[in-house]
């Protein structure tokens, strides 16, 4: 299956489907306690000539502030709703093998598609490819960034584009799928044409027990397919709702006056 064909396998599915730290002070700091100055007699004359002029006392050093951190202004969070993983398989008529995809996408609460990621394997194959989906109007060239939790990023390539979605992929082995299976976040990044990185996240949760487990009934899809839209569509009134409520009321037009 190439990935023109999942990707149009995808649209009929979606159709019916910091490092380790340690708070706290390691140490209290002492309080710096001024040593008594002892009397000295009164310099003579010749002596206050042939004494050198006395060094200004160094002040004590003051600790640094802690560092501020920022967010990153050329990164951009896209605030998604993510379906549940769902394992579709079916039969390649060509190689009389099963081939199944272990899928989630993500939309935003307005219903929009935002990505969708997919693990394909075919029978009896040890090598699995990785299709991502990203809305169009990103940079093709930069291709696209793959991070689990806090591991190192995987480089994957777009493939194809389609006026709903552009499509990449990348060859990944049985260590990736047991990064998945024990991860909590899968982050997508691709770069806009403003040149601002995307992240988009998928949720890790019960991955591995859709990679594991059978083969979900189309009809299973469709249901939770129809249930995710009127989850959206529900979100999207209530956005309505909010936004007619925080607008300023247009003042009403006095009556004309009567002669």
């Amino acid at each position: 299956m190439s990935i023109r064909s999942f990707a149009a396998r995808m649209t009929a599915a979606s159709a019916v489907l910091v490092a380790f730290g340690i708070g706290g002070a390691a140490l209290a700091q002492q309080p710096i306690t001024p040593t008594p100055k002892q009397k000295q007699p009164a310099p003579t004359a010749q002596q206050k000539q042939k004494q050198p002029p006395t060094a200004p006392t160094a002040q004590p050093t003051q600790p640094a502030a802690p560092a501020q951190v920022t967010p990153d202004p050329n990164v951009q969070q896209a605030a998604a709703i993510p379906t549940p993983w769902t394992r579709i398989c079916s039969k390649d008529p060509q190689e009389n093998k099963d081939v199944c995809l272990i899928t989630q996408e993500i939309r935003a609460e307005t219903g929009q598609f935002l990505a969708s990621v997919a693990v394909r394997e075919v029978q009896d194959d040890p090598k699995k490819q990785f299709i991502i989906a990203v809305p169009p109007g990103m940079l093709l060239q930069p291709g696209m960034r793959v991070i689990i939790d806090q591991g190192q990023p995987a480089a994957a390539r777009f493939a194809i584009c389609f006026p709903n979605a552009c499509y990449g992929d990348a060859e990944i082995n049985a260590d990736f799928i047991t990064s998945m299976k024990k991860g909590q976040a899968l982050i997508v990044q691709a770069i806009n044409q403003v040149g601002r990185t995307v992240n988009f996240t998928l949720v890790l949760k019960d991955f591995a027990k859709a990679y594991d487990g059978p083969p979900i009934d189309p009809k299973v899809i469709e249901e939770q397919q129809k249930k995710l839209q009127e989850e959206l569509q529900k979100k999207a009134e209530e956005q309505r709702k909010r936004l007619e409520a925080t607008q300023p009321t247009a003042p009403t037009a006095p009556a004309p006056a009567q002669r």
